[in-house]
């Protein structure tokens, strides 16, 4: 699939601003040289951003109890009954494999909360409850309950909620929170209310500024704004003043429903404010909501504007307008932030890296996408699901279908979570292959791994056996996304 190549631009002027260009009206040509000056501004900054290591030998630091300096044995005069050697080396092996097993489990349940598989997570800690030397921990429950909450599973989070009391851990406000944070991650608005209705009747449980922005999230999320003010109203009369994220919060969900006049009533709220002014996070809210429906021009204004406040842009404000430009194939102005970031030695992060391969892999031009990976992985940057999902669609985009195959092999090398979208991005290249086959295995083995489908995943499987007559199969999965629907919690 064609695709116009990159022209950079390297004016003086990008050191003022990367938008300072922006009335440039340059066309694109498919030109050799142009993406040899691509190929220059990457391989330049990875020249720039060379990972310093350091040698220096790393110091250990001693649990208490385990420092050698100091023994009985060793202060002068010490005698003592001397213990028959066998016994000693059958109590020190004895000691040396149960420390030696409490680590291999807990090891391995933070290996797993690490790389959030929840399932073999809570099977772990199963194992790990079932062993005498198991105390509960509060800070092993908080983690395990963002784990669930991130994973789609809110109940499973409530039932650990429970069989922790049981336990004997007394909640807290921040434990309340996660499950809390739990519901609200998954759209149960009602039941997220309930768990701040229950903090509210227990002294030591009340909701903080983080339970209310946790709350306010979702509501924003699932457009429910009256709810929003009733929290507002509830929050000044428990004396709770919203800070800076909380209006950052519902700003972006104004902007996300193109409420725009509202949400420059609680900018300029902000501006006015003492307590909660505009940081870079309302410049990259702002203008990630613009950029988001790719309206560059309200973008740029933005960014300027925010400039004019005094407010300067960092690594995720040019990661954002980069993502930008790349989804409008606006690549000039996409490498001009780039090379403006190496200026500033701002550092190239995994989204910078992402958004640029999304934008090949969107026209399905492997060449450069497959060149921005390799120098992604030739400077130690670390890859996410995002990155692979990416890859899998460009290589499906430009008809390489082996080299999908390819990438999911890679992904599993690199341990990378296979989540709904990742499973999507797979499915989607089967059918755009037209193996059927493969795509059922790959949402056979996607249900196995306990990996939740979404309305895309259904979409694109019977957009895909309607394209073939198979009408059997499309009726056959839309019953089962109905009786999915039908399963789920209801929020009514």
């Amino acid at each position: 699939m064609g695709m116009a190549s990159i022209s950079l631009s390297f004016s003086s002027s990008l050191l003022s601003s990367p938008l300072s260009h922006t009335q440039d009206k340059t066309k694109f040509t498919k030109n050799k040289s142009q993406v040899s000056n691509f190929k220059f501004v990457i391989q330049c900054a990875s020249l720039a951003q060379t990972a310093k290591t350091d040698s220096s030998p790393k110091k250990r630091l001693w649990k208490e109890g385990e420092y050698p300096g100091v023994s009985e044995t060793s202060i002068p005069g010490y005698r003592s009954k001397k213990t028959p050697i066998k016994n000693v080396k059958k109590k020190l092996d004895r000691k040396a494999k149960a420390k030696a097993w409490v680590n291999t489990v807990t090891e391995t349940l933070s290996d797993h909360i690490l790389k959030k598989r929840w399932f073999q997570a809570l099977e772990v800690f199963e194992m790990l409850k079932e062993q005498p030397f198991y105390e509960p921990k509060e800070g092993t429950y908080m983690k395990l309950l963002v784990l669930l909450g991130r994973s789609g599973q809110p109940q499973r989070a409530h039932q650990l909620f429970d069989e922790m009391v049981e336990e004997g851990i007394e909640p807290t406000s921040e434990l309340y929170t996660a499950l809390l944070a739990a519901y609200c991650r998954n759209n149960l608005i009602d039941e997220a209310f309930s768990v701040l209705n229950q903090m509210k009747t227990l002294p030591k449980c009340q909701p903080d500024i983080f339970t209310y922005s946790t709350l306010i999230k979702a509501c924003v999320d699932a457009l429910r704004f009256e709810l929003v003010e009733t929290l507002y109203e509830e929050m000044n009369e428990r004396g709770i003043t919203p800070n800076t994220v909380t209006q950052n919060i519902v700003l972006s969900g104004y902007g996300k429903a193109g409420k725009f006049d509202q949400m420059e009533i609680v900018l300029s709220g902000m501006l006015e404010s003492t307590t909660c002014k505009p940081d870079v996070w309302t410049m990259n809210t702002v203008i990630s909501v613009f950029a988001n429906k790719g309206q560059v021009d309200m973008m740029e204004r933005w960014y300027e504007k925010f400039r004019n406040f005094g407010i300067e842009p960092e690594t995720r404000t040019f990661n954002i307008l980069i993502g930008a430009y790349g989804k409008k194939r606006m690549y000039d102005k996409m490498s001009s932030v780039m090379e403006y970031m190496r200026k500033l030695q701002f550092p190239w992060t995994t989204s910078t890296y992402n958004n640029v391969i999304e934008a090949f892999a969107d026209v399905g031009d492997a060449k450069h996408m497959e060149y921005t990976f390799e120098q992604m992985r030739a400077e130690g940057m670390r890859t996410d699901t995002k990155t692979f999902c990416c890859l899998i669609n460009g290589y499906a985009n430009a008809g390489l279908f082996h080299k999908v195959i390819s990438s999911v092999r890679l992904a599993a090398k690199f341990e990378i979570p296979e989540n709904t979208s990742f499973c999507n991005a797979v499915i989607s290249a089967c059918a755009k292959a037209e193996d059927l086959m493969e795509m059922e295995r790959v949402f056979k083995r996607m249900k196995e791994k306990q990996t939740q489908p979404d309305s895309r995943t259904f979409d694109i499987m019977m957009e895909a056996y309607a394209k073939v007559g198979m009408n059997d199969k499309v009726y056959d999965l839309e019953q089962e996304r109905l009786r999915m629907l039908a399963e789920a919690p209801k929020n009514d």
